[in-house]
């Protein structure tokens, strides 16, 4: 009797424990990051910049690549790309043939001349034509001499190294690394693209929403995916519906139909009613930044007549450089208030 009892816990424990083990990965994966869930492994799930992707996949193909600086706003794939691109070139070598630093790693002088020199004289079992890849990630926040280090470096160990630099600013990068390394520009996501990936997660995760939400995450996102999908499972964890009203309370900006409404009623002339809405924005909270930043956003795409839009854009560009220079107060954007009638009235009397 004891001897079938100890069978049948036993038999009772081991699918609970395989249950549990089931249950963990799946709350693992759960709480992942959409951002690194979704982040794509090959260069046909890149998204955008079509063009240079070929290129890079071109280079993957045929080994022996050269050194490359990829440029370009944040969000659109620069470090996903080089990622791509050393795991489809080294394939199972990739872990002991690649070493990447990003801005989060001290990049000065030392580490070149230490971490990445080391590396770079690492012996590591290649086939012909390929070569161990050092990332640098951000690397328009490395110093100067940091820089002037690493252009030898490159030279020295051409013959078993490669360098895939990563930034936001190519002009921050000196011209002698520059002339070393084949540049690649890229460039914002449309909307369309940021759109069909979003559109194609919603579908994954089962995600209620509607069409003015994902305007909402496009329209926040500004051709940044990253931002795009953070900003979507921010919403989805915190309110489980995407519309755009917590979109916009998520993302924390100021409602661009309220702004809309705002420059439509400039274009009539109707300061008062303007300044109102106006008052509004600043009573809940937004900063001039915020506030100043949607009212471009907004007027990019504003129903005008074209020459009216040029002069709005004009004066919302004039009283934003004044807020980077400091002068950020409430009276700043009256003023842009102000102007923006003004040259709506004048406009009208012509």
């Amino acid at each position: 009797m004891v001897e079938t009892d100890d069978v049948e816990i036993m038999e009772i424990d081991e699918p609970t424990s395989e249950s549990s083990k089931c249950n963990q990965q799946k709350s693992l994966k759960s709480n992942v990051p959409w951002i690194e869930k979704y982040r794509p492994q090959t260069f046909s799930d890149i998204v955008g910049n079509e063009d240079t992707v070929q290129r890079l996949s071109v280079f993957a193909k045929h080994g022996n690549c050269p050194n490359i600086i990829i440029a370009g706003p944040p969000g659109v794939g620069k470090t996903t790309t080089i990622l791509c691109f050393a795991k489809i070139l080294l394939g199972p070598s990739f872990k002991d043939a690649v070493l990447e630093l990003n801005a989060s790693n001290e990049r000065g002088i030392d580490v070149v001349r230490n971490k990445i020199k080391m590396f770079a004289q690492k012996k590591v079992n290649l086939p012909a034509g390929k070569h161990k890849i050092i990332i640098l990630d951000e690397a328009d926040s490395m110093t100067d001499g940091a820089q002037q280090a690493l252009r030898r470096t490159m030279e020295i160990y051409s013959s078993t190294t490669r360098f895939a630099l990563a930034c936001n600013n190519s002009e921050k990068i000196i011209e002698p690394i520059q002339s070393r390394c084949a540049m690649i520009r890229y460039g914002k996501l449309t909307d369309a693209e940021v759109l069909a990936k979003v559109l194609d997660i919603c579908k994954k995760e089962n995600v209620s929403y509607t069409d003015d939400g994902l305007e909402a995450i496009i329209f926040t996102s500004q051709g940044d995916m990253r931002q795009a999908l953070n900003n979507l499972q921010s919403t989805v964890n915190g309110f489980n519906h995407v519309n755009s009203e917590n979109v916009f309370k998520v993302c924390d900006e100021p409602h661009p139909l309220l702004v809309q409404n705002m420059l439509e009623t400039c274009t009539q002339g109707d300061i008062s009613k303007a300044y109102g809405i106006l008052k509004h924005l600043w009573d809940l909270g937004y900063s001039p930044e915020d506030i100043i930043i949607n009212i471009f956003r907004v007027a990019k795409n504003l129903d005008i007549d074209e020459s009216l839009k040029l002069e709005f854009i004009k004066s919302i560009g004039l009283t934003h450089l004044g807020m980077v220079n400091g002068i950020s107060s409430l009276l700043q954007l009256n003023s842009l208030i102000a102007k923006l009638c003004r040259i709506a009235l004048d406009r009208k009397k012509t």
